[in-house]
């Protein structure tokens, strides 16, 4: 059976704390392991999660502050140490390439991973060889340049037994139906495959890190199932957030509330907050679906299809 859940390595911005490690995201989808800016610490915190970083089949950095990216040396070799298998596509800025290419080659190791490179330039569809689903860029508002990331899976169809029973199709001619579309019946009727399913809506996710309020924040969240965002602030320091490149908790809510969100996964909070009760006090005052406030370690199951 499939399993779809994020795993939260960390939950820090910028400082670590004793309770928050730097930031690591990794989203487990059925046989893919999508790991999300990797930051210092990631490679025990998967340890310590119970994930083999054998898992991982892609890495997604958003931008090259330390917090989000000072984890990949460890990782790529922990990937290179395993002997890991498949090969793993590396999606992040290309203006940041030769911070990547340094994290990569941090130190002497011996490489055994096929590890694919995959620069973006610019917000549009990336290639992701393989994969049961569409994975997007987006291009966000910082210091210096982020991408956030959406992955959407393609709708499907769930047949109806009960469809199926009335037009008296069973055993092999269910297969023929599925795999050509429609099928002719003995009394030489033609039975469209719409005609006994249903549309399964595919799933979808958004990782919105590092970013003040912008189109790029919306058109990522936009009616996906899961969103992950950044609330590192409160809004009384909405100026700070503003200054910095930063979201507050109010402006993470009020976000998904008018994209259509399903559950929304809070993070990369500010040192400055020891407590997080008024993050998510805040947040409900503008969002009334499924709010999760991440802890480092933490599991999160993809909410079930709509």
């Amino acid at each position: 059976m499939s399993h779809r859940e994020l795993v939260v390595l960390g939950t820090a911005s910028q400082v670590p704390t004793r309770h928050r490690n730097h930031n690591g995201y990794l989203l487990r989808w059925d046989g893919e392991g999508l790991l999300f800016d990797p930051g210092e610490g990631t490679q025990r915190q998967l340890l310590y999660a119970g994930v083999s970083a054998t898992g991982i089949t892609r890495i997604c950095v958003t931008h090259f502050h330390g917090d989000h990216c000072l984890g990949l040396a460890g990782v790529v070799q922990r990937l290179n140490l395993d002997r890991v298998a498949h090969p793993v596509d590396c999606y992040f800025p290309a203006s940041g390439t030769h911070f990547f290419e340094r994290l990569r080659h941090a130190s002497a190791f011996h490489e055994t991973v096929e590890l694919r490179p995959r620069p973006i330039a610019a917000a549009g569809p990336l290639e992701a060889p393989g994969s049961p689903f569409a994975l997007g860029a987006v291009r966000l508002s910082h210091p210096v340049e982020s991408f956030g990331y959406r992955l959407v899976e393609p709708d499907g169809r769930r047949i109806l037994p009960e469809r199926l029973a009335a037009y008296g199709i069973t055993g092999p001619d269910i297969g023929r139906l599925q795999r050509r579309g429609s099928l002719t019946l003995p009394d030489g009727r033609t039975v469209g495959l719409a005609e006994v399913s249903e549309v399964r809506r595919g799933q979808s996710f958004a990782f919105v890190m590092d970013t003040r309020l912008c189109e790029g924040v919306a058109a990522l969240a936009d009616g996906v199932d899961m969103l992950v965002i950044e609330a590192t602030f409160l809004e009384a320091d909405a100026a700070l957030a503003e200054e910095y490149g930063h979201l507050t908790a109010a402006q993470a809510a009020r976000t998904a509330t008018e994209a259509g969100v399903t559950t929304l996964v809070l993070t990369h909070f500010s040192q400055r907050y020891p407590d997080l009760d008024a993050h998510l006090t805040e947040a409900r005052r503008h969002f009334d679906g499924e709010i999760v406030l991440a802890e480092d370690l933490a599991r999160i199951d993809l909410p079930p299809r709509r």
